[in-house]
C-alpha cells in the first residue's frame, strides 16, 4: 500500500473491516446493522477525500465535517452492534477504537482550520 496520511490510511482501514463485518452481520441476519455501518464507515474516507479537492476553505471544512458526522454515526452503529451481541466474530472494540482515533483527528483537523481562518481574517 502507498505510504498515505494517517487519516486517510485510518479512514480506509476502518471501510476495509467493515466491509469484512458485513459478512459476519449478514450470516446473523443483521442486514439493516450491517448495511448502516458500511454505509457510514466508507462515508468517512469517501468525504475525507472529496476534501482533497475542495473548491474553498470552506468547503474543504465542510467536507471534513461530513466525516466527522460519519464517524459519530459510526460509533453509534458499532455500539448498538456490539450491545446486541450479533456477532462475536469481529473485534468490534478494536474497530471502535479506530473509528474513535479518526474521529479525534478530524476534531483536530477542523480545529486548526477554524484557528487558521480566524487567525488570517482582518
Amino acid at each position: 500500500m502507498i505510504h498515505a496520511h494517517p487519516l486517510r490510511s485510518k479512514a480506509l482501514k476502518l471501510s476495509i473491516a467493515a466491509v469484512h463485518a458485513r459478512r459476519e452481520l449478514d450470516r446473523e441476519r443483521a442486514f439493516v446493522l450491517s448495511g448502516q455501518l458500511l454505509k457510514s464507515t466508507t462515508s468517512i474516507g469517501a468525504n475525507r477525500e472529496e476534501a482533497k479537492y475542495a473548491q474553498s476553505t470552506l468547503d474543504f471544512l465542510s467536507k471534513l465535517h461530513i466525516a466527522l458526522k460519519e464517524a459519530s454515526e459510526t460509533q453509534y452503529w458499532l455500539m448498538i452492534i456490539k450491545a446486541s451481541n450479533c456477532t462475536k466474530d469481529v473485534a468490534w472494540d478494536d474497530l471502535a477504537h479506530l473509528c474513535h482515533e479518526i474521529a479525534a483527528m478530524l476534531v483536530q483537523a477542523t480545529k486548526t482550520i477554524k484557528q487558521k481562518r480566524q487567525k488570517d481574517s482582518p
